[in-house]
């Protein structure tokens, strides 16, 4: 049908079976008639199916092959060469926003929060139980000296507290006594 299109020599014409190849074409996908930019998206298809030599009025921009060639610009991703990774980027920006706080009740919570995420990725990552002057100390390291939770009248969580979900505690169902498998023989 396209290639038709494009042998049209006359103008009206042509553009009358282009706007039939666009009707056929979204009778095909009545499911994306939805979707935004459906007619522009079936327009720069019937541009691409003919080659970029079909001329017809369209009633959006005609793509070019130089624009369909081109490459994306590289995405930059972040250098983040963190002193403890196992803590994350997320646990450095809270750090950095809360130092410079004022001291008071809400930054003290806040950072004793911070402490106990602390504890639990460094937990995540290395499965052996962890002393908590080793997050204070990698709180106080991070923040550049400004946040110490030594002096702080509360203590982190428990480790046993912030990793659950190790070990899943099954229940018996009541057809256990039947020879186990849900009630069934075995022969």
């Amino acid at each position: 049908m396209v290639e038709h299109a494009v042998s049209i020599e006359d103008d009206k014409e042509r553009n009358k079976v282009a706007q039939s190849i666009i009707a056929v074409m979204g009778n095909m996908n009545p499911h994306l008639r939805d979707v935004p930019d459906f007619q522009h998206k079936l327009w720069d298809q019937l541009f691409i199916i003919s080659d970029f030599k079909l001329d017809v009025d369209s009633p959006f921009p005609k793509p070019t092959r130089e624009l369909l060639a081109e490459r994306p610009d590289r995405l930059d991703y972040p250098e983040n060469n963190a002193k403890y990774r196992f803590y994350g980027n997320n646990i450095k920006r809270m750090i950095d926003e809360v130092k410079d706080w004022e001291e008071g009740p809400l930054k003290e919570a806040i950072v004793l929060s911070i402490g106990n995420h602390m504890k639990k990725s460094y937990l995540n990552w290395n499965r052996d139980s962890v002393d908590d002057k080793v997050i204070f100390d990698h709180l106080k390291d991070l923040s550049n000296g400004k946040l110490n939770l030594k002096n702080v009248d509360e203590d982190l969580s428990e480790a046993a507290d912030l990793v659950r979900g190790g070990k899943r505690k099954y229940t018996k169902n009541n057809n256990s006594k039947k020879g186990g498998r849900r009630g069934r023989k075995r022969h």
